[in-house]
């Protein structure tokens, strides 16, 4: 059994979540009325600006044939079900994934930054020492995130072997399933969670194409070996050259080399 030919994950538009968020961040908080504190994650909608995301993208594979494919597949969660469907992708037959849906924060989901940082300051610290491995007070640390991913791609290699599979899901899943197809280190891992760096983060609506055909050559690998990260919203879109897969594997040395950026703190 081997991976799709072509794996396409997209990312869900702007949410309200987002949305409010990103104005909280800035100082407004006003977005976290006791109707929106109540309302679950998963119910979110997409802002006019996230509908206007999904439709650009739509537009751009449309575009671009990147329209056809073997099955179709959506998070359950509300604002990744709206994106899929303003993608417009002709013939499309989606199928809903619950293994699909957004990391669980827990306690801390769905909270203005001021209440975020009061009551969880020293819990969003610790994240930053080790982010795989750290897990939000009753929520999913990102190795529980990534065993999820897991049980997709068990499906996907079972049921989609030489296919073409589009995904439309969540930023921190696309973020496990590049963990999971590239082999990520820990290192690695860290600097681009915590990075600002523009192709460090998984934008809105943004598009990353794995695929098995050799971009060059047009042969087959038993494995996903090329990628490309689009950006259909921005202007105009933003498109990655194919990038080949490296995936880490280390020697005797270089395991004890990474061991010492932990500091022995008892003899």
């Amino acid at each position: 059994m081997t991976l799709p030919r072509n794996l396409v994950l997209v990312r869900h538009g702007e949410s309200e979540g987002n949305a409010a968020k990103r104005r909280s961040e800035g100082g407004d908080h006003s977005a976290f009325t006791p109707e929106f504190l109540l309302r679950h994650t998963s119910d979110f909608r997409l802002t006019e600006r996230g509908r206007s995301q999904a439709e650009r993208a739509g537009t751009w594979m449309r575009e671009n044939d990147l329209t056809s494919f073997d099955r179709y597949m959506a998070s359950a969660y509300v604002r990744a079900m709206e994106t899929a469907g303003i993608l417009a992708l002709p013939g499309a037959d989606w199928m809903l994934d619950p293994y699909l849906t957004e990391r669980n924060w827990g306690d801390i989901d769905n909270l203005p930054e001021d209440e975020r940082n009061e009551k969880f300051g020293e819990a969003l610290r610790r994240r930053d020492s080790s982010p795989f491995f750290w897990r939000p007070p009753n929520g999913e640390s990102f190795l529980d995130l990534c065993l999820r991913v897991d049980r997709v791609l068990d499906t996907l290699h079972r049921e989609c072997s030489d296919k073409d599979v589009v995904l439309v899901c969540h930023g921190e899943v696309m973020r496990a399933f590049q963990v999971r197809l590239e082999r990520l280190s820990q290192e690695e891992f860290k600097r681009q969670v915590l990075s600002d760096e523009y192709w460090d983060r998984i934008h809105n609506c943004q598009i990353t194409h794995y695929t098995r055909l050799d971009p060059t050559s047009g042969r087959v690998s038993p494995h996903a070996d090329w990628v490309r990260i689009i950006r259909p919203t921005e202007t105009p879109a933003q498109i990655s050259r194919w990038r080949a897969i490296v995936r880490s594997r280390y020697s005797n040395e270089e395991l004890l080399g990474m061991v010492e950026h932990s500091p022995a703190m008892l003899s």
